[in-house]
């Protein structure tokens, strides 16, 4: 089982976001998040397994491309990979 605890910069259009995540933002929460983004910068990281595969993060990473942002903070967990077909 591998996770890193340092973040790392990653190419933002690198990243691909989990179809079937079960928490959808709402344009406000985006809204907020953006907010957040431009007075704080990334406090928390987006959460990828080793193919870039989003776990956790989906509405930062939406605040950060709308805010026009190229690199965001990661940190792998690899042992969180999903499993095709699920």
């Amino acid at each position: 089982m591998t996770t890193t605890t340092e973040m790392q910069l990653v190419d933002i259009n690198k990243l691909i976001p989990y179809v079937n995540n079960a928490r959808t933002h709402s344009p406000e929460q985006i809204t907020k998040l953006r907010s957040s983004l431009r007075e704080f910068g990334f406090v928390n990281p987006i959460i990828v397994d080793k193919d870039l595969n989003v776990i956790a993060g989906h509405g930062r990473l939406a605040a950060a491309k709308a805010e026009g942002i190229t690199e965001v903070p990661c940190v792998f967990a690899e042992h969180l990979t999903r499993r095709v077909g699920r």
